[in-house]
Order: structure tokens, then sequence, then C-alpha cells
């Protein structure tokens, strides 16, 4: 299936790894030319290098920068010849007890999981309307649809940005001129992230970080994690022109983990 995004302009936020790299790849094997953001130089580069192999007639650029702050977002815009598709992602807030996070905490959570994706949806949703093709993806987590309870920073400020985006989205202005906005909710992946939380989990319980994995992976239906690569596939999906009618959704993928009907 040709997904319709050859030439067309990506920026990919927190994209040197995990599950941003993956959209990335997904975006750049469909030829869509790509903006990649993330703070570490060394590994986006290296990232930027593998993307350019991937698919040597698009375009890849990337910025080195903190997408939470203002001076990183205008960096990640301005390489960005115009944006078509965004796709807002960052890294989660780190677990713990709700006891001990100070407003300092709260604050660093909404930065970057709520108001720096509402900063980067402003900055570029009018663009897209007045082209008549936009797309947004906003990596949330599972965690939005069936809260984990160690993990409240990261359940209060994705939903939030749930709660706002559901409103956005169906804007006439925007959705009537085919741009769409969705969040993909990630279950249990194979990246980097997870395998610090089972860090955690392993140093708590006196366990082996192969043992709670392995519990981990037995706990879900495909008993197995999640790949980025197939998560990238069902990201550029919904940015595809066949996903104009998709708008103002959240799409769970967690090998099923979740018991509900809805």
């Amino acid at each position: 299936m040709d997904l319709g995004l050859q030439g067309k302009w990506a920026l990919v936020c927190a994209a040197s790894k995990g599950l941003g790299r993956g959209c990335a790849e997904a975006l750049v094997r469909e030829g869509a030319n790509v903006v990649v953001n993330a703070r570490g130089r060394d590994a986006l580069e290296a990232t930027a290098a593998g993307l350019r192999a991937l698919n040597p007639a698009v375009e890849v650029r990337a910025v080195a920068a903190d997408i939470t702050s203002a001076d990183g977002r205008a960096a990640a815009l301005a390489a960005c010849p115009q944006v078509d598709i965004l796709v807002n992602n960052a890294g989660g807030p780190p677990p713990g007890d709700f006891r001990d996070w100070d407003r300092a905490a709260w604050i660093a959570a909404l930065d970057a999981n709520m108001l720096t994706p509402i900063e980067l949806i402003k900055a570029t949703v009018d663009g897209m309307a007045e082209r008549g093709f936009g797309r947004v993806v906003n990596i949330t987590s599972g965690a939005v649809k069936a809260p984990i309870d160690v993990l409240g920073l990261s359940n209060g400020a994705r939903s939030g940005l749930t709660g706002f985006v559901a409103g956005l989205a169906r804007q006439p202005r925007l959705a009537s001129r085919n741009v769409t906005i969705n969040n993909l909710l990630p279950g249990p992946f194979d990246t980097d992230r997870l395998r610090a939380t089972m860090v955690g989990a392993a140093a708590k319980s006196g366990r082996s970080v192969d043992a709670v994995m392995d519990e981990r992976r037995a706990q879900n239906p495909t008993r197995r994690f999640g790949a980025p690569d197939e998560f990238g596939a069902l990201c550029a999906f919904v940015c595809s022109v066949h996903a104009g009618y998709l708008n103002g959704q959240n799409l769970l993928l967690d090998g099923g983990a979740f018991p509900g009907t809805f």
C-alpha cells in the first residue's frame, strides 16, 4: 500500500531511539523527509545516519535540543521547511509515590508530556489547515486508559493532553481541512525505558532483571514485548493519506493486555 507520504515533511520528537526512532524509520521508508530531534547529539546523529541509509532519496535533518524548552522547539521547527506531520514524543517522568513529588516534579511532567506537545501543535496546525493536509500523532501511554499506580506523574500529564486533544481534533476548521490529531498509546514495548523500569522493579524485589522481564512478558497475551518497528508502522499509517477519517482517537497498542471491551 502506498501511504502517499512521499515528499511530505515530518518532525519527529525524541527520535534517537525507541518508539520515536521506530516512527521516524517508518516515515522515511515511505518517502517522507524528516527532522529528528533528541537531546543527545551523538545518539541522534547515529540515528540520522541510519535513516539516510534506509532511504537515500529523502532528506533527514537532525536537531539536538531539548524539545521541552522554547529554544529547542524553535530550533526543531526552523529546521523543517513545513510541518506536514508532527509526531509528539518525550520520555516519561519517573515512577514513584505521589507523596514524594513536589510542585517542581509536577511542572516538569506537565512541561514534557502535556504543554510541549500543545505548543508544537499550536505552532503547526494552522499551516497544515492552509495546505489542506496535516497529521499530528501524540505518543502517550497505555496508562492513559489503564492507569498504573506508580506512574502518577505520567497518568496525570498524559491524560491532560488527551483531554485537550479530544476537543481540538474536533474543531471543524482543522478536521474539515484534512488535519487529524490522534494519540498512540503504547503498552510494554522493548525500549530502554521499559528496561529501566524493570531494573528498578528488580532492585526493589531482590530478583534478577531477566526474571522480572520474563514475568512481565508472561503477563501479556502475546507473551512478548512490542517492537518499535511495529509501533512505527501504525504511526505511518495514521499519518497516511488513507487515514483522513481517523481523528481524535486513542489507539492502544498493548498486545491485548487491557482486559476490556471498549
